[in-house]
């Protein structure tokens, strides 16, 4: 059965015969029309990376984000249409805010998890509205220690040890499934992080590209931040050594 053609995409708030709503599936359509997003989870902290696609020489370097800090201990980072990116940011700073001045502790991961999946569900229920196009990754070490979650455009949500959004989502993933992500450091997770945005980085669709790098860690105080710069640069010159590696041995072939 069918459901192309037939005006079952027109509302989000219609399933078509087999089930789907495809005003959600097109937002996830949206989300891998732009750059790359992974994050790994290790035993003490977790590192976001981010492959920003430049679309022209004339934009100032270091402008327009991908990386957002949430509160003290959590951290977005998102592929997708950035507005919507944009919007998502600004609603989880809201909940994090709301509960802190409530319950006058830090927001548990979880709690903010919870609450922003269900605000983008919200957006899945009415004709009025259109889903988020947008996938953002949360990155947090709290009290039952480093999370890591990504959100989908329904809604969904879940934990990972590593996951990733964006065009080139299904090769990182796979690049992080060769991981032994148990037994990495944060320091070596950094690391990986820029040789899989490195690795998956298409250079004849998409020249210029710039490489964000965060992290929340025992080592960065439990505070979410920018990777240093040193530690930056030592990544960077990792992933184009690696990547430098892997070209020579295939023309070797």
């Amino acid at each position: 059965m069918t459901s192309v053609g037939t005006g079952y995409d027109l509302s989000v708030s219609t399933y078509s015969p087999d089930g789907r709503l495809f005003q959600v599936e097109y937002a996830g359509k949206a989300v891998d029309n732009s750059g790359t997003t992974i994050g790994i989870r290790t035993k003490d902290g977790v590192v976001l990376a981010v492959e920003k696609i430049i679309p022209t020489k004339l934009e100032v370097p270091g402008s327009n984000k991908r990386i957002f800090s949430i509160d003290k201990h959590i951290g977005f980072a998102s592929s997708g249409w950035m507005p919507d990116v944009k919007g998502l940011v600004a609603r989880a700073r809201e909940e994090a805010w709301e509960y802190q001045k409530l319950y006058k502790v830090p927001t548990p991961s979880k709690i903010l998890a919870e609450r922003i999946g269900m605000y983008i569900q919200a957006y899945t229920l009415y004709s009025s509205v259109r889903p988020f196009g947008a996938m953002p990754i949360m990155a947090s070490v709290d009290k039952d220690g480093p999370q890591l979650y990504m959100f989908e455009t329904s809604g969904a949500y879940y934990g990972y040890r590593g996951c990733a959004t964006g065009k080139a989502k299904q090769l990182a993933r796979t690049e992080l499934e060769k991981l032994d992500i148990d037994s990495l450091s944060i320091r070596d997770a950094i690391k990986e992080a820029a040789r899989i945005i490195y690795t998956v980085h298409d250079d004849s669709k998409d020249k210029l590209f710039e490489l964000e790098l965060a992290w929340v860690s025992q080592e960065s105080g439990n505070v979410f931040s920018k990777v240093p710069q040193d530690i930056f640069d030592e990544a960077v010159q990792y992933a184009k050594r690696a990547n430098d590696d892997d070209s020579d041995d295939d023309d070797d072939l």
